[in-house]
């Protein structure tokens, strides 16, 4: 879904710091990663009240939907791997990312929705850096994807700002918010030798 709802910042590149990682043995997951202003640390139960309040804002949801309907949100999908995202101590959103584990087309994806009282002061930016940083060179991923709405120009903003390059629109590509239409997407990708090289 890519809803991210910010644009600009202060961030031009990142501090990545990986800490200890725990896990299984199909793939750990970081146990925190900072950034420059934002840490991501696993969603945990005591991080869904707030993720549910910043989801039920007018502008997350017209991006979002009713992403939370399942009583398990977050927890009901194991294809996701989901970070908080942590400001100046408070939960300012959350971060995650999908894995195609097919050798012929491995890469990683990246959606993000983050509180309406953060957009535009780069924290959409530092997160999606932090995080990209992590599947680079922690996961190893040489490609990652990231598919806003073609009308979401805060997102596509922050994401250019990361190095993310338009590749091409998704025509109908989503359900809106509503259920009563289609709107387009934006697909943009980023190598990575290009990761922190703003577009």
């Amino acid at each position: 879904m890519s809803g991210v709802l910010t644009g600009g910042g202060v961030a031009s590149s990142w501090l990545f710091l990986a800490v200890t990682d725990h896990g299984d043995d199909d793939g750990d997951v970081a146990a925190e990663l900072r950034g420059e202003h934002v840490v991501l640390v696993p969603v945990t139960a005591e991080h869904v009240p707030e993720l549910r309040r910043i989801l039920g804002t007018p502008e997350v949801r017209l991006r979002w939907g009713d992403e939370a309907a399942s009583p398990q949100w977050p927890f009901d999908d194991s294809s996701a791997t989901r970070f908080a995202v942590v400001l100046d101590g408070a939960v300012s959103g959350m971060v995650q990312y999908g894995e195609e584990e097919d050798p012929a087309y491995r890469h990683a994806s990246i959606d993000i929705f983050l509180d309406p009282s953060v957009h535009g002061r780069g924290v959409g930016r530092d997160a999606v850096g932090t995080l990209a940083r992590h599947l680079v060179r922690d996961r190893g991923h040489h490609r990652l994807v990231i598919d806003p709405a073609a009308d979401n120009e805060p997102a596509i903003r922050c994401y250019s700002a990361v190095g993310f390059r338009p590749v091409g629109v998704l025509r109908r590509y989503e359900r809106d918010a509503d259920g009563a239409g289609w709107h387009d997407g934006l697909l943009m990708d980023l190598l990575a030798e290009e990761l922190g090289q703003p577009r």
